[in-house]
């Protein structure tokens, strides 16, 4: 019982000697060593603005009134940090052999600001201010302690040891005054501990950002080091709701910079776009399950982003490649290499299950009643979003109905304007190449310049017009151009020309040889067809009407020729096609006009009666002058090679002479 007795006395001594070093402590001096501390590792003044006062609890140190840090001389923010006040806690072992160590400083409420000038300076490089406060001729210079970096001057935390540092529910804003963003954190509680001065330092970190919380921890392999300009090794881990993000790689502070391998989990869009205060974009139903991004990656003094053997993998599509980003003024740049094996788009084209949210989720579509043309309005915002260097291919790109292979392509965008390079683009059996432009800068403005050679007219026309009875491979050039802020608008402004040529193939729906031979509109029925060897045109397009006057078709038991318009705007067809059968071939030479009138969907095939009877007209006329020609002939004895006029001439000399003859008594 005894040896318990003195065992509380020794300890009830202990704590009244600790109790009695705070009361006799020095806050003063505390607070001046804390100061003097940050002075050191800065190059910026400290100060206290309240009363020093011991503490007891929770650390034995000192307690003050409220702080600020001074901040860059070229700053006009203010105070770089103000803080309602610090909590410095002491080594008590030390503070016993009547010595000071600081182990722990508390930052209470603070408000921290961070800025980045318009010529790239950053409030946060401490390098100027701690040569100042280093230099030996300098008043009240502290000498240097000896460690990492010696040789190359001291700089900030070169000497610093902090068992734990803490910062408790502050504030955090960065501002960048080259492009005037802002960012703000609120309820930052931090920690940073650097008990070796040779050692590592570890931050761990919890905030808020615009609602959404944010963790983070990182390891600097060798703080003294990077203080004194040197850069080190930062490991990085960072979580945002399901997003998450991870570094390991060099970090240089003076300036800022890093080098290293990044992984970036951003399938959480929802909170990555809440955290930045914009509006998550409306993807279609299952995409954006898995957005995941890693490579080599590199950030440059000037703010640029750089990402070398980059994957960016989209639920199952996989791009890989090297892009650069740079925040340039007015817009940022975007530099990018990128290819691909198969690309599945099938959820975007509205081809899948999901719904696309262009379309509203099963709103509007935008069609006038009656079918046509959307007119739903086309956003073009996004081509000012950014200017962009881009050059893509891919082995294949399934978007639903449209299946594409291989495509090779490059693309720039610059002040709204996209213009696009297409080197190869296999589609529908066929390839395209040629140009497009795309211009945002006053509404939507599109030009094209393409040459389409050996595609399916059936697929083609099928999927872009609903019309799929033309069963051929086809050769078109196009040049087109076209205004409107939908897609009824830039077809009814549509320009421009072309000319287009159709190996073997049939027309579905019409039997042009059957109508010749029995002059009857029937054969143009379900199953009638026609068969070709080949059909050539050319034509100009004006205000969404094409116009054509040189239709030339070749089949085998007939010729044609076309003329007439397409009014691709209002989906119409008035066109007239003058068949004639082949000699040989039953009925032949004879020639029958076919008007084609009506909407695509459902287009009115008929005989041009009025057409056919002046036709008739014209043959009975001509019958009618044959027969005469050929009695009249008869009756004046012209020989097969003798006109008509000759023979009648020579019949009225032969005549007059007989007259003269018997005149005369001969």
């Amino acid at each position: 019982m005894r040896w318990v007795i003195r065992g509380l006395l020794g300890v009830a001594v202990l704590i009244g000697l600790a109790v009695a070093a705070v009361l006799l402590m020095p806050a003063d001096r505390v607070a001046r060593l804390a100061a003097d501390q940050v002075q050191k590792a800065t190059g910026r003044s400290l100060t206290v603005a309240g009363g020093v006062r011991p503490s007891l609890w929770p650390e034995i140190g000192v307690e003050t009134g409220a702080v600020t840090l001074a901040n860059a001389d070229w700053s006009e923010a203010g105070p770089m940090l103000s803080a309602e006040g610090l909590a410095v806690g002491i080594d008590l072992s030390a503070l016993l052999r009547g010595e000071i160590a600081v182990r722990e400083v508390t930052v209470l409420a603070p408000r921290i600001l961070l800025e980045r000038a318009a010529d790239g300076r950053v409030n946060w490089d401490f390098s100027a201010g701690t040569q100042a406060a280093d230099d030996p001729a300098a008043p009240d210079a502290a000498p240097d302690a000896a460690g990492p970096g010696e040789g190359q001057g001291p700089g900030p935390l070169a000497g610093l040891t902090l068992d734990r540092g803490e910062i408790s529910d502050g504030d955090l804003v960065y501002l960048d005054h080259a492009s005037g963003a802002r960012t703000e954190l609120s309820g930052v509680d931090a920690t940073l501990a650097l008990p070796d001065r040779d050692g590592p330092a570890d931050l761990k970190l919890t905030a808020v950002l615009n609602g959404q919380e944010i963790g983070l921890s990182a390891r600097l392999g060798h703080a003294a080091a990077l203080a004194a300009g040197d850069p080190t090794r930062l490991t990085l881990e960072s979580a945002l709701g399901r997003a998450s993000l991870a570094f390991d790689g060099q970090l240089d502070l003076a300036p800022l910079s890093a080098e290293g391998k990044l992984y970036a989990d951003l399938s959480d869009l929802r909170a990555i776009f809440a955290a930045a205060g914009a509006t998550p974009p409306g993807l279609p139903s299952g995409v954006g399950q898995r957005l995941v991004l890693e490579g080599q990656a590199a950030y440059t003094p000037e703010g640029a982003i750089r990402l070398d053997r980059a994957s960016l993998r989209q639920d199952g599509n996989t791009l890989i490649g090297n892009l650069a980003f740079a925040p340039a003024t007015p817009r940022p740049h975007l530099e990018a290499q990128l290819s691909a094996g198969t690309l599945d788009l099938t959820a975007f084209s509205g081809d899948g299950s999901g719904s696309s949210a262009a379309t509203g989720g099963g709103g509007s579509s935008g069609k006038p009643n009656g079918g046509g043309w959307s007119t739903a309005p086309i956003d073009v915002g996004w081509l000012g979003a950014l200017d962009a260097e881009i050059g893509f291919k891919a082995e294949a790109i399934n978007a639903g109905k449209v299946r594409l292979g291989p495509v090779r392509l490059d693309a720039r965008l610059e002040d709204r304007r996209l213009a696009v390079d297409l080197h190869e683009l296999q589609a529908y059996a066929g390839n395209v190449t040629g140009s497009v432009v795309a211009n945002g800068r006053t509404g939507l403005s599109l030009a094209g310049d393409l040459d389409i050679a050996g595609v399916s007219a059936q697929t083609l026309l099928s999927d872009f017009a609903g019309f799929d009875r033309l069963v051929t491979s086809a050769d078109l050039q196009l040049d087109l151009q076209a205004s409107g802020n939908s897609v009824a608008a830039l077809m009814g402004s549509l320009s421009g020309g072309g000319a287009l040529g159709f190996g073997q193939g049939e027309f579905r729906g019409l039997d042009l040889a059957g109508m010749l031979v029995n002059l009857d509109p029937s054969y143009m029925g379900a199953g009638a067809r026609t068969i070709f060897d080949s059909i050539s045109a050319s034509f100009t397009i004006d205000r969404g009407v094409l116009s054509n006057s040189d239709l030339s078709i070749s089949a085998p038991l007939l010729t044609a020729r076309g003329s007439g318009r397409v009014g691709l705007a209002a989906r119409t067809l008035d066109y007239t096609i003058v068949p004639t059968a082949l000699p040989g071939a039953d009925g032949g030479g004879v020639s029958v006009p076919l008007r084609i009138t009506g909407p695509w969907a459902a287009p009115n095939v008929r005989l041009d009666v009025e057409a056919l009877a002046e036709a008739r007209l014209k043959q009975e006329r001509e019958a009618l002058e044959r027969k005469a020609r050929d009695r009249a002939a008869e009756e004046l004895g012209a020989g097969t090679d003798e006109s008509l006029e000759d023979a009648a001439r020579r019949r009225l000399g032969e005549e007059a002479s007989k007259g003269l003859r018997k005149l005369f008594g001969d």
